[in-house]
Order: structure tokens, then C-alpha cells, then sequence
């Protein structure tokens, strides 16, 4: 899942964005409203979050501006304001919802997987292969209704593969969605990792799921086919 942060206070946006990283999120960060709303044109988010009181544009501007060119990526908006009326501007102008600074951070995770259950509708909201079972709104992963615990960054990976099951999904690929933006390390990192995976999704329920391309990359598939 990727998010764009855009926050002029770069110590609050480090903390922010380490944050989300451990929690399996892919986070891109800009520092200034113009950038912001670049980067947010160009699409590929699941989220933005967006600091109101922002250099060169306002975070309100953004948003007009998005709405207005028919972008309709799930806007978290984050204020030092807590007046009602501030709200209510930013929910006028298209904002989906609202946070105060200073903000709980287990606040925050659980309002951006809501905005992630609500603002793509078109995504199942469980995903499933064969028996395997991945809740995104509830981070949860099942085998034949037995719980399996991820890392997250094994999480990120098994979604990324579930949403594209049925089709081969490169390394560099999985790379791009799954790590860190500004990550230059060697792409074996993803077969480290699809190691991990069957080893708690397959090898303990003697089947496979997650298929090799040689020479292309990853399947994932019901097991025989």
C-alpha cells in the first residue's frame, strides 16, 4: 500500500513515515504543497496524507485542486487547528477525514486502513486464493481458518501477490510496491522473502501458492493450477 506524505516539518515527517514503514507501508514524502500535488497527480497511491498549513500550496488547495481534476485518492488531513469550521472546510473541499496534531499514532494506522477500505471499493475486501485468506481492514491472515502471523513486510508481500493472483509479478516489481521507495539493495531481497512466506503459508499445510516464473518472477495460484 502506498502513501504520499505531505508534511513541511521534517522531523514530524521522518517519524511519520518511519512509522508506517514498519507497519508494511510504502511512504513517499514531500515537503512543500507544490510537490505534493505533482507527486499526487501523477496517482499510484492508496492514501494521502496531507498537512493544511503547507509552503507554495495548502494542503486545502490540493485537495480543491485533485477533486477538481476528478483524483479521487483517499485524503487524510492532519492540523494543528481543531476548530470545527477548519474541519468542516476540509471535508467541504473533499477531504475524507480529519486528524489533530498532535495525534495518537495507533490513530492513525487504524484511519488510514478505514480510508483504505472505503476509498477502493473496487478491491475485494478479503482477498483469497484457494483456502489462504488475507483481511486487509482487519491485518489479518488465515490458512483453512487458521491465523498465520507476518511480519510486516512478509504481509506486504503476500498482499501484493494476492492482489495480482494469476498473473507473474516480477521482483522489481514486488520492490516497487512492497520497500521503501530509496531502496538500492539487491531485488534477491524478494526471494528472501517468498521463502519466508511459504514456509508459514504452504510448506505447514503441504500445499503450494506462491508459484516460480523462471525467468519472470512469481504466481500466485490454488495450488495445481
Amino acid at each position: 500500500m502506498r502513501i504520499l506524505l505531505v508534511e513541511d516539518e521534517s522531523r514530524l515527517a521522518e517519524v511519520i513515515r518511519r512509522g508506517l514503514v514498519a507497519e508494511g507501508f510504502v511512504v513517499e514524502v514531500a515537503g512543500d504543497g507544490r510537490a505534493g500535488f505533482d507527486a499526487a497527480l501523477g496517482g499510484g497511491y492508496d492514501v494521502l496524507i496531507l498537512d493544511i498549513m503547507l509552503p507554495s500550496m495548502s494542503g486545502y488547495d490540493i485537495v480543491r485542486e485533485l477533486r477538481a481534476a476528478r483524483i479521487w485518492t483517499p485524503v487524510l488531513m492532519l492540523s494543528a487547528k481543531d476548530g470545527e469550521y477548519d474541519q468542516a472546510d476540509a471535508f467541504d473541499l473533499g477531504a475524507d477525514d480529519y486528524l489533530t496534531k498532535p495525534f495518537s499514532f495507533v490513530v492513525l494506522i487504524a484511519r488510514l486502513r478505514a480510508l483504505l477500505r472505503r476509498g477502493a471499493p473496487e478491491r475485494p475486501v478479503v482477498l483469497r486464493v484457494d483456502d489462504l485468506e488475507l483481511d486487509p481492514a482487519r491485518h489479518r491472515v488465515t490458512r483453512a481458518g487458521a491465523d498465520v502471523e507476518l511480519t510486516p513486510r512478509e504481509y506486504g508481500v503476500l498482499e501484493y501477490l494476492m492482489r495480482h493472483a494469476g498473473t507473474v509479478v516480477t521482483k522489481q516489481a514486488i520492490l516497487q510496491s512492497v520497500w521503501d521507495i530509496n531502496y538500492e539493495g539487491d531485488d534477491n531481497i524478494v526471494e528472501v522473502y517468498v521463502g519466508y512466506l511459504r514456509r508459514k503459508i504452504d510448506v505447514p499445510f503441504g500445499t503450494t501458492t506462491i508459484h516460480t516464473v523462471r525467468g519472470a518472477g512469481y504466481r500466485m495460484s490454488a495450488a495445481g493450477s
